[in-house]
C-alpha cells in the first residue's frame, strides 16, 4: 500500500507544487486533504508557470487522478474557475474527483471572515478573506453545508436558514451590515450543483480501494506545520490540520496504510501573515531573499516575510509528523552570501533552547542563535547530481540534513519541473 503524504515542514509556500509536480508522473492519485482556496502553488511545466489555489498539483499530470477530499473545504465559483483557466490552456480536468463531504464555502462565510478580520484591528490573525475559518467553524458548529446538499434543495435550504439565523444577528446587530438573504443563497448555491455533479464522488472508497489495488497515493497538505490548527503558533494559524495526521481524517484513510510523510523544507525560512517569526530578516538580507526567491504569496499575492533557516521548527516538523524524508528547495536563492547565519537554537530570558516551546509567550520571546556557514558563488541550477554542487553548498545541504532529524532526499536548484536533484527516490 504506497501512500504518501507531502507536508510543508515550515509555515507554508515551501514549493509543495513543484514536489507533487515532480512525483505526480510517478503516482496514480494526488490528494488534497485539507485547507481552501487559501493554499496556493505554483508548479512551472517547461516556459509554462501554473498557479493553483484549490485543485490538487497532480491535475497537471495526465495519468494522475487529481482528488478533493473531504477535508477540504470548496468554493465553488473559484473550483470552476480554476477548472475553466486550466481548460482554456489544454489542461485536461476531467479526471478530477471531489468529495462529497467536503464543505463548502458559502458567500455568508467570505461575508463574515471578512468583516470579523476588520473587526479585530490590531488583533488581526491575518487570514485571506475567502471564508475559509468561518466554513470550518460551521462544520464543527454542524451547520456546514456540504457538496453532497447542493443535491437536495429542501436539504440545502433548512441547513442555509440554521446557519443564518445566528449570523445575520451578528452581522446586523454587532457589526452593522444587512442581513443576508437565505432564498439568494440557496439559489446561487444551486447554480454550481449541475457543473459540478460530474466530479463527486466517494472518494473514501474511490481511495482505500486503489490502496487494495496496489495504487501509488499521495496525499498534498496545503500551508504548512507550524499554521497547523493544533500544532502551529496558535492562533497565527489556519483552520485545519495541514500535519501528517489530517491525511488520515481528511482523506478518510487509516493510518497503517501510510508508508512514507515527506516534509517540504526552503533552504531558507517565510511566513505569510501575523505572528511570531524568530528568523525574521528586516535588512537588506530579508529583502534580497524576498527578491531572488520571488517571495509573494500564490493566492494572497502578498509579501511573504522572510528570515534564515530555522533548524529548531524543522527539528519539531519532523518529530510532529513522524517524517521520512525532506524536499529541499529554492536553494539557489542562497547563491551569493559570502556566509549563511542558520538558526540552531533559540535564547529565550538568557537560557539556551533546542526545542520549540510549547508556550505561546516564550515563543514570541524567542532570539535566535546562529551559527554561520560559509556560502558559494558558482550557479547551482544546471546541477543534476549532488556532486554537481559546489561544496560549500554541499556542506550546507548536509547540515541542514544533521539538524533537522531526517534525510534530505531532494534538492531543488531552480523553479523548473527538472531542475531538481533526487538523491533518493521517494517511490
Amino acid at each position: 500500500m504506497p501512500a504518501l503524504v507531502l507536508l510543508g515542514a515550515q509555515w507554508g509556500d515551501e514549493g509543495k507544487g513543484k514536489a507533487t509536480d515532480l512525483l505526480g508522473g510517478s503516482v496514480d492519485y494526488v490528494v488534497r486533504y485539507q485547507g481552501g482556496n487559501n493554499a496556493g502553488h505554483t508548479v512551472v511545466v517547461g516556459d509554462q508557470k501554473y498557479a493553483l489555489h484549490l485543485l490538487p498539483s497532480g491535475i497537471l499530470s495526465p495519468d494522475c487522478t487529481p482528488v478533493i477530499g473531504n477535508g477540504v473545504v470548496v468554493d465553488p465559483s473559484v473550483l470552476l474557475s480554476e477548472l475553466s483557466g486550466l481548460n482554456e490552456r489544454g489542461i485536461d480536468t476531467s479526471k478530477l474527483l471531489i468529495s462529497g463531504n467536503a464543505h463548502i464555502i458559502t458567500p455568508y462565510n467570505v461575508t463574515v471572515d471578512k468583516v470579523t478580520e476588520r473587526f479585530l484591528g490590531k488583533r488581526k490573525i491575518g487570514t485571506t478573506g475567502r471564508g475559509i475559518g468561518p466554513t470550518y467553524a460551521d462544520k464543527i458548529n454542524r451547520v456546514g453545508i456540504r457538496v453532497q446538499d447542493l443535491y437536495d434543495e429542501s436539504i440545502l435550504a433548512q441547513k442555509v436558514e440554521a446557519a443564518l439565523d445566528a449570523k445575520n444577528q451578528i452581522l446586523t446587530k454587532l457589526y452593522n451590515r444587512r442581513a443576508i438573504a437565505a432564498d439568494q443563497v440557496v439559489e446561487e448555491l444551486l447554480g454550481y450543483a449541475e457543473q459540478i455533479r460530474p466530479y463527486v464522488a466517494d472518494t473514501v472508497l474511490v481511495l482505500n480501494q486503489a490502496l487494495e489495488d496496489n495504487k501509488v497515493v499521495l496525499f498534498e497538505g496545503g500551508q504548512g506545520t507550524l499554521l497547523d490548527i493544533d500544532h502551529g503558533t496558535y492562533p497565527f494559524v489556519t483552520s485545519s490540520n495541514p500535519t501528517a495526521g489530517g491525511a488520515c481524517t481528511g482523506a478518510g484513510v487509516g493510518p497503517t496504510k501510510i508508508s512514507r510523510v515527506i516534509g517540504i523544507l526552503k533552504a531558507y525560512t517565510t511566513r505569510v501573515g501575523a505572528g511570531p517569526f524568530p528568523t525574521e530578516l528586516f535588512d537588506e538580507d530579508g529583502e534580497a531573499l524576498r527578491r531572488i526567491g520571488g517571495e509573494r504569496g500564490v493566492t494572497t499575492g502578498r509579501d511573504r516575510r522572510c528570515g534564515w533557516f530555522d533548524a529548531v521548527i524543522a527539528r519539531y516538523a519532523t518529530r510532529v509528523n513522524g517524517l521520512t524524508d525532506f524536499f529541499l528547495t529554492k536553494l539557489d536563492v542562497l547563491t551569493g552570501w559570502e556566509q549563511i547565519p542558520v538558526c540552531v537554537a533559540y535564547e529565550i530570558d538568557g537560557t539556551r533552547v533546542e526545542e520549540l516551546p510549547y508556550s505561546q509567550t516564550d515563543f514570541h520571546h524567542a532570539k535566535p542563535v546562529y551559527e554561520m556557514l560559509p556560502g558559494w558563488s558558482e550557479d547551482i541550477t544546471k546541477a543534476k547530481t549532488f556532486a554537481d554542487l559546489p561544496k560549500n553548498a554541499q556542506d550546507y545541504v548536509k547540515a541542514l540534513e544533521e539538524l533537522s532529524g531526517a534525510p534530505i532526499s531532494a534538492i531543488g536548484v531552480g523553479p523548473g519541473r527538472d531542475e531538481t536533484i533526487e538523491i533518493n527516490s521517494f517511490i
